[in-house]
């Protein structure tokens, strides 16, 4: 079979895997499978491959080889991808000079991921790590990916997406994890990488598939994913997703979404294609603000008139120390126009529209121990210690809007073939924000540190006054050459200007800790804290060269640069002199080397890859130890080994597994971690993981994985008797699959199989950590027709 080379052709992955949105959400959906899969049994009966028009017969057959439905298909799912989706990577992933790791759903799906958070398990050394600095918290999808925080590198079909929320993934296909500098690949983004999430789309075939999951921590889940040709070259898609749950191990936070996803797309297997998109997601989420770390490994007394303190035993990990009044509320829309067009000579133009806005209120009591907040009325009776409790509070909304015209062609100059890749980029991003607190004397009630309760009564909360908008505009133009010299050697090269203009303007009450000067006025009135117009140009670049020893191996080597301006990812801008988002200092720089071989074995059936990298990050802001003004001197480097190995070692044995190394450092510049060592915070130095299932002869698959993380430093922030790092650990997970018959199967994972006990992230004080999930159970049944 041909390689699959577009969106158009995008496989008919029909998992069955759905949340919940409200009660009544719920109870619709599950109406529809009730009432509506007997109907929808009746048409797929009726489209069959001998039913169809000869122009989509080959597609409805190759819908229907779903793992439990065709006996003619292969008894497990591949995990293996060959190719980007990213029209930007020519080549298959065997021929691409950097590591590109591209995760299917056929994988995510089958561990009964429901996040991006959960999906990123499956890369090495990606994860959650950080819990915020000081008394405040970090939600959603805080990603760190070798040494660096990733959150704001964040992509759905090659667009940005902003916003500090849980990612959802009922309506994704597969998620691309590139690591290394991706600047020249999307423009401004964290030093080591960008991930980039690919939605489902509607093909030429009539499939359903429905799920229904039930676990551990009162998890409840259902998905629908509908698709109907309806013509002879237009389908109609439609996602739903709706949950209503807890967390396991965790007294009163919550998950809880629904959405929807409707997709149509015109002229299916015909030169000139139309894909209209639409996606919404509500979230009514109790937040997680974490546990103390009193009594972890570590833990010391935060005041020597308390030695007694650094006995003290350790919380229970379930503990819940926001309020009644905590919230997470998150509303996100995205609408999608692409047209692709084919032409003749094997060129190909594509135009992608896009306009999202994502909108966020929360309200996250969190907590803090230092020596005055943690109060010892009874030093003998821990029953009688308090903490002081610090709201933090999100008032936000962000809005994207942007034009992406992408064109491919080859081109043949004698002796060398030229795959060309070039675009132009229209976007602007806007940021607005309300500043709230809480009002009064600005304090909160006290949480008992071993008996919290979250019924404090009215709490006394609001608008400070203070507010800020942002709005930037990048104009960017790209082009990659892809320059074969024969069948063994290639050359890659890629260039992207992007000219950026931020317009940033925040009002503040002055006075305070870090308000702005008051002048005359009294303390408390908003004032101007920042008003300026930044501008600049951010040329990114990246050379690749390989040779192929063989037709299924290569060599490369890859080296690139990317540029991150003031602001990062989302170009909100501060006036102090100390962040690296003040508009008075320079981007960072981040220049990457990488060595590597890939090798498709097995038939084809299995990528092996291994890389060697480093990264060395510059424009670091220091400050002077003389005259103590904040400069950009600081250098920063990361640099390891990564191993990968994805897709069958037989037709019953399906493998995903990778590992890495990560030496993070800084190599010139104040220490960072609070040992006072030269190591990057919140970045294990090895990780492992890997997943596979075997399909046993009477048609049960069991597996399982196992994830290994090393040790964590936590930052700097000159905290006291808190744990400086967290523990390495090992946790495992285990799934068994059954067909109850030909459109119906049964899945049990079980994670964290040991029930290990483990801190899966803390934060830069220390004072707070998120403990790892305890044995869980998920139950799913999946229907497909």
């Amino acid at each position: 079979m041909a390689a699959i080379k577009s969106r158009k052709h995008v496989r008919p992955r029909f998992t069955a895997d759905a949340p919940r949105p409200t009660s009544h959400g719920l109870s619709c959906m599950l109406g529809a499978l009730a009432f509506g899969l007997p109907a929808v049994a009746l048409s797929a009966h009726a489209a069959t491959p001998e039913h169809a028009n000869p122009d989509t017969a080959a597609a409805i057959a190759q819908a229907k080889k779903l793992p439990s439905v065709s006996v003619k298909a292969s008894p497990l799912p591949g995990y293996l991808v060959d190719k980007s989706a990213s029209d930007k990577y020519t080549q298959p992933l065997l021929d691409t000079t950097q590591t590109l790791q591209v995760i299917s759903s056929d994988l995510f799906n089958q561990q009964g991921a429901t996040t991006l958070t959960d999906v990123l398990r499956n890369s090495p050394g990606v994860g959650t790590f950080y819990v915020g600095e000081n008394g405040s918290t970090e939600t959603g999808d805080a990603i760190y990916m070798r040494g660096f925080d990733s959150s704001g590198s964040i992509f759905v079909d090659g667009v940005r997406d902003l916003g500090a929320i849980s990612r959802d993934v009922f309506n994704i296909d597969q998620v691309e994890v590139l690591k290394g500098p991706a600047g020249t690949d999307n423009g401004r983004t964290a030093p080591t990488g960008a991930i980039d999430m690919i939605t489902k789309q509607p093909m030429a075939a009539d499939a359903t598939s429905a799920s229904l999951s039930y676990g551990s921590g009162d998890r409840r889940r259902a998905t629908i994913d509908w698709n109907r040709q309806t013509g002879e070259h237009s389908a109609f898609r439609l996602n739903l997703m709706g949950q209503r749950s807890g967390v396991p191990g965790r007294d009163r936070v919550e998950n809880d979404r629904w959405g929807f996803a409707p997709s149509l797309a015109f002229g299916l297997d015909t030169p000139t294609r139309v894909y209209i998109d639409y996606l919404h997601v509500k979230q009514n989420n109790v937040p997680d603000g974490g546990v103390s770390t009193i009594g972890l490994p570590g833990y010391s007394s935060p005041d020597p008139a308390r030695p007694q303190l650094a006995d003290a035993p350790a919380v229970d990990p379930s503990n819940f120390y926001g309020t009644t009044a905590d919230h997470d509320d998150v509303r996100a829309d995205m609408f999608t126009v692409r047209v692709e067009h084919d032409f003749a000579g094997g060129a190909a133009l594509r135009n992608t529209t896009r306009w999202g806005r994502t909108k966020q209120d929360y309200l996250l009591s969190s907590f803090m121990s230092t020596a005055s907040y943690l109060q010892t009325p009874d030093l003998s009776d821990p029953s009688t210690w308090t903490m002081r409790r610090l709201p933090n509070f999100r008032d936000q909304k962000n809005t994207i809007a942007t034009n992406q015209t992408h064109l491919t062609w080859t081109l043949n100059t004698g002796a060398i073939e030229h795959d060309f890749s070039a675009g132009i980029e229209l976007t602007r991003e806007e940021l607005s924000t309300v500043a709230r607190a809480a009002l009064g004397d600005g304090s909160w009630p006290a949480v008992s540190v071993y008996d919290p309760s979250p019924y404090v009564g009215a709490l006394n909360y609001g608008e400070t006054g203070g507010w800020s908008k942002g709005r930037t505009d990048t104009v960017s133009a790209y082009l990659f050459d892809t320059m074969k010299f024969g069948p063994r050697w290639q050359l890659n090269l890629g260039a992207r200007l992007d000219h950026y203009t931020t317009d940033f303007h925040s009002v503040a009450p002055c006075g305070g800790r870090r308000g702005p000067d008051c002048g005359s006025l009294a303390e408390g009135t908003p004032v101007t804290d920042l008003d300026t117009r930044l501008q600049g140009n951010l040329p990114n670049w990246k050379v690749g060269l390989l040779y192929k020893p063989t037709d299924n191996g290569s060599l490369y080597a890859n080296i690139a640069v990317s540029q991150q301006p003031p602001g990062g990812d989302t170009l909100a801008l501060s006036s102090r002199p100390n962040n690296a988002a003040n508009p008075d200092f320079d981007p960072q720089k981040a220049h990457t080397a990488e060595l590597g071989t890939k090798w498709n074995l097995v038939d084809d059936r299995l990528l092996l890859t291994a890389a060697v990298y480093r990264t060395v990050v510059t424009n670091q802001v220091e400050q002077d130890p003389v005259d103590l003004q904040y400069v950009q001197t600081g250098r920063k480097r990361v640099q390891g080994v990564e191993l990968s190995a994805v897709g069958k070692l037989t037709e019953n044995w399906a493998l995903s597994a990778g590992y890495t190394t990560m030496d993070a450092t800084v190599t010139r510049g104040d220490a960072v971690a609070n040992d006072g060592s030269d190591d990057l915070a919140y970045t294990p130095t090895r990780a492992f993981t890997a997943w596979t299932t075997y399909h046993l002869p009477f048609d049960l698959t069991i597996g399982g994985g196992a994830r290994y993380n090393g040790a964590l430093k936590r930052g700097h922030d000159g905290a006291v008797g808190t744990p400086e790092f967290t523990r390495a650990y090992w946790v495992f997970d285990a799934v068994a699959s059954y067909p109850v018959s030909r459109h119906v199967d049964l899945r049990l994972n079980v994670d964290n199989l040991f029930d290990k006990r483990y801190v899966a992230a803390i934060n830069k004080s220390g004072y707070r950590y998120t403990p790892g999930t305890p044995r869980a159970a998920m139950l799913t049944v999946n229907v497909r027709y």
